[in-house]
Order: C-alpha cells, then sequence, then structure tokens
C-alpha cells in the first residue's frame, strides 16, 4: 500500500525530514534493486563502465539519442558534490571526483551514500524519506517488489512515479526483480565492506 506523508522540501511539502540511514537500516533488497538497476558492473569496476561508455557514444555518433552511461559511483559524485547539469565541466569534475571515491570509500559505502542522496520522487531525497513516504515504513522493512518499485524511477523520478507508476515503470518493476535474482540477490552484497 502506498502512503504520503512528507517530502524532502519539495514542492509537496516543504517540511525538512530527511534523515540518515545507516547501511544496517537498509532492506538488501533495497542495494540489490539499485545495482540490478542502475549499475551491474558495480561491483567489479573502480567508478567507470568503460563499455557502457563506448556503447553511449556509438549510439549518439549514429545519431541516437545520448543517454546516461554513469555509475552508482559517478551518480554520487554528482549528488553529493557538484551541480545536476550536463556540460563537459561537469562531467570532468564528477571523473575527478569518482576516482577518489573509488580510492578512499568501500563499495558498501558508496551505495549506503547512494542510497541516502538518491531522489527517489519529486523533492523525495533519500531512502527514508521514499520509504515513509511511499510505503509509510522504514528502509529496513522495504520488501523486495517495494524495492524493485523503488529503484525503477531512479532514472528519472520526477517522471516516473512510485505512488502512480505507469505500464512502463511496471515493466521496469518486473525488469528489475529478474535481474536482481540474476545477479546473484541479497548474496550479491557479501563481502561488500571490503571491496
Amino acid at each position: 500500500m502506498l502512503r504520503h506523508r512528507f517530502v524532502v522540501g519539495g514542492s509537496i511539502d516543504s517540511r525538512s525530514r530527511y534523515r540518515w540511514t545507516d547501511w544496517d537500516q537498509i532492506s538488501s533488497h533495497l542495494a540489490v534493486a539499485v545495482i540490478a538497476a542502475e549499475d551491474q558492473k558495480f561491483l567489479d569496476h573502480h567508478g567507470f563502465d568503460v563499455e557502457s561508455i563506448q556503447d553511449a557514444l556509438a549510439d549518439a555518433q549514429r545519431g541516437r539519442r545520448l543517454r546516461g552511461a554513469s555509475t552508482i559511483s559517478q551518480q554520487v559524485s554528482k549528488n553529493l558534490l557538484l551541480w545536476p547539469s550536463r556540460s563537459l565541466a561537469r562531467k570532468g569534475l564528477e571523473a575527478y571526483v569518482t576516482v577518489f571515491i573509488e580510492l578512499l570509500w568501500t563499495k558498501r559505502r558508496i551505495l549506503e551514500m547512494y542510497l541516502n542522496v538518491a531522489e527517489f520522487g519529486d523533492g523525495i531525497f533519500g531512502i527514508a524519506a521514499a520509504s515513509e513516504y511511499f510505503f509509510d515504513t522504514v528502509p529496513a522493512h522495504i520488501e523486495v517488489d517495494n524495492a524493485a518499485l523503488l529503484a525503477a524511477v531512479l532514472p528519472n523520478p520526477t517522471v516516473f512515479r512510485v505512488d502512480e507508476p505507469s505500464a512502463y515503470v511496471r515493466e521496469r518493476q518486473s525488469w528489475i526483480r529478474r535481474q536482481m535474482t540474476q545477479v546473484g540477490g541479497v548474496e550479491l552484497l557479501e563481502g561488500l565492506e571490503e571491496r
């Protein structure tokens, strides 16, 4: 069941109720869902998915719409320290910051940060706000279907909606559920703090 309580600094309710959520208070399903949806090579790369970048550039050269190829680490760099535009200057700084994030933080820390700064709806930042706003619960209690639904809106959370999912979002949710199994499920997260 979806519930609406608050958003963080957004247009629905401007009261700021953002709160940090520690890794051990986040459902493993959420972590696996965002890896499955956003960056399936997250545990293997050092901040950049070179193959995805090359594919995106090749698509652009063929005249297709420019698509994103950012990793979770790059998104943390942008969301935490940079501005949202698509300028070359911002992308250059993002690459620089990403290198340091990958050198200084474990993959677990990067993922924890991502889940705490990602936007899940218009003005709904962080998994604590999203969990309470959409499901009237805490991040630790998010079930697998709702985790996949939250991850399904991440490409564009101001257009794709958790509370009124389009057919596309529902298809994406189903795809993410399948991918969560394919990438290894919650066992994928074992040993994450050492990486």
